[in-house]
C-alpha cells in the first residue's frame, strides 16, 4: 500500500514537473524532457497524456523544429511558479494595485487574495521587502498600505468579520464591520461593508483606517448593494452636508466624459438626457460647475436651488447690461 502510495506521488510530482517545464518555454523535444525528468521517451508520452486529460492543451510536432509544445485551452488552467516568479508576480500585482489603467487595480487585488492562499510563508518576506522598493509618480491613487489591503481582500474572501481604527466626527474609534468589497476610484480605495455597530451599511477609506485585524468570527452575506455604485453615490454625494440633482440636456456619455466619478454620479435618462447627482459643502458651488458643463439643465432637487437658478439669473442679466457712460 506504501509503496503505491509512494509510486502515485511519483507520478503526479513528475507530471507536475513536466507541466512546469512546458510552461518555462515554447517548445521541447522528447529527449530533453526525458532528459529533465531522468525517465524514458515513452514515460513523456504517457505523463502528455494525463496533462491533456487534466485538460491541458500539449501539442507535439514532428521533424525539424517539433516538440511538445503547451498551447492555450478554453479555459485559464493552473500556472505553476518557482520562488522567483511568485515573488515577481506578487510585486508586479502590488504595483498594478495602484495602476491608473481602469479595472486594473480591482484586478490585482483580485489576483492577490489568490496568490495568497498558496504562497508560502518563507516568500512573504521577500516580498514585502520588494514591494517596499517599488515607487510611482503623477496623479496615481493616494497611498496605502499594500498589507492593508491584502488583510482586507482575505476578509473579503473569507467571510469573517474586520475591525480598524478610522475617524469620524472628530474622533477616533474602533469599527466592526463585515466586509464584502473592496472598491477603487481614480484616486483612493474603499471598503463597502456592513457596520455592526451602527447596523447599516458604510463605505470606508482604505487610507484613512488604521490597526487593521482580521477577526475570527465568520458570517453569513446579507444582501448587498451594488459596491461600485454605493461607494461612488457616497462619495459624490452623501459625505457632503448639500445634494443636488439636476436633470441635463445631454447624453450620459457626454457628461461622463466631463465629470469625474468621484464627483458626480450621472445616470441615463433616454438618449439624450441624463440626471447627474452631486454633493458640496455649497450649493452654489455645485450649480456653478454644472452650468460649466455647457448643457440646458432643469433643477430636480432641492427646490430652493431653483429659486437661487433665479437669482443669479437676475444677477448676471444686470450684469450684462450696457449702460451709458458718463
Amino acid at each position: 500500500m506504501d509503496e503505491t502510495g509512494g509510486a502515485e506521488r511519483g507520478t503526479t510530482e513528475r507530471v507536475l514537473t513536466l507541466l512546469g517545464l512546458l510552461q518555462q518555454r515554447q517548445v521541447w523535444t522528447g529527449p530533453e524532457l526525458a532528459g529533465r525528468l531522468g525517465v524514458t521517451s515513452r514515460t513523456v508520452r504517457r505523463d502528455v497524456e494525463r496533462l491533456r486529460a487534466l485538460g491541458y492543451q500539449v501539442h507535439a510536432g514532428q521533424g525539424i523544429g517539433g516538440g511538445y509544445r503547451l498551447g492555450p485551452g478554453q479555459d485559464l488552467p493552473p500556472l505553476l511558479l518557482d520562488d522567483e516568479e511568485a515573488i515577481a508576480t506578487a510585486v508586479s500585482l502590488l504595483a498594478g494595485a495602484d495602476s491608473a489603467v481602469a479595472g486594473a487595480g480591482d484586478a490585482a487585488i483580485r489576483a492577490l487574495a489568490k496568490l495568497d492562499t498558496v504562497l508560502p510563508a518563507r516568500l512573504r518576506h521577500e516580498v514585502r521587502a520588494l514591494s517596499g522598493a517599488v515607487e510611482s509618480f503623477g496623479g496615481g491613487r493616494v497611498p496605502v498600505d499594500p498589507e492593508v489591503l491584502m488583510t482586507l481582500a482575505r476578509a473579503c474572501r473569507d467571510e469573517v468579520e474586520a475591525g480598524f481604527d478610522y475617524p469620524s466626527g472628530g474622533r477616533v474609534g474602533r469599527r466592526r464591520v463585515e466586509p464584502y468589497r473592496l472598491v477603487t476610484s481614480d484616486r483612493r480605495w474603499y471598503l463597502l461593508a456592513y457596520d455592526l455597530d451602527r447596523d447599516g451599511w458604510r463605505s470606508f477609506r482604505v487610507d484613512r483606517m488604521a490597526a487593521v485585524a482580521a477577526r475570527t468570527f465568520r458570517f453569513r452575506p446579507r444582501p448587498a448593494p451594488d459596491a461600485a455604485a454605493y461607494v461612488q453615490e457616497g462619495v459624490a454625494s452623501r459625505a457632503y452636508p448639500h445634494q443636488a440633482r439636476f436633470l441635463l440636456h445631454a447624453p450620459a456619455a457626454t457628461v461622463r466624459a466631463q465629470v469625474p466619478a468621484s464627483a458626480a454620479v450621472v445616470r441615463e435618462r433616454g438618449s439624450d438626457r441624463c440626471e447627474l447627482v452631486s454633493g458640496a459643502g455649497s450649493l452654489d458651488y455645485v450649480l456653478m460647475h454644472v452650468v460649466a458643463l455647457g448643457h440646458d439643465f432643469e433643477v430636480l432637487d432641492p427646490p430652493e436651488l431653483g429659486e437661487r437658478c433665479r437669482e443669479l439669473a437676475r444677477r448676471l442679466a444686470s450684469a450684462g447690461t450696457v449702460r451709458p457712460s458718463g
